[in-house]
């Protein structure tokens, strides 16, 4: 068996460590939320609708629900 030697300092900067096995670190990487970059009209579009919800949250018109049948 092999021998793995991690710094104490190394651990404290990264706040930790995980050893998985192979196969559970590839179950998890498939299971992973995917990253979508948006460009052209896409991000333009979802800039400002991004933008038009933080101007409405703001000036108070929005309102914290616990469920979507409150949106009644």
């Amino acid at each position: 068996m092999s021998t793995v030697t991690i710094a104490k300092s190394k651990i404290r900067k990264e706040a930790g460590v995980v050893v998985l096995p192979i196969k559970e670190y590839q179950r998890l990487l498939h299971a992973a939320v995917p990253t979508f970059y948006l460009t052209g009209k896409a991000a333009t579009g979802l800039d400002k609708l991004v933008e038009e919800g933080l101007r409405e949250h703001m000036e108070g018109k929005t309102r914290t629900i616990r469920s979507l049948a409150d949106l009644d």
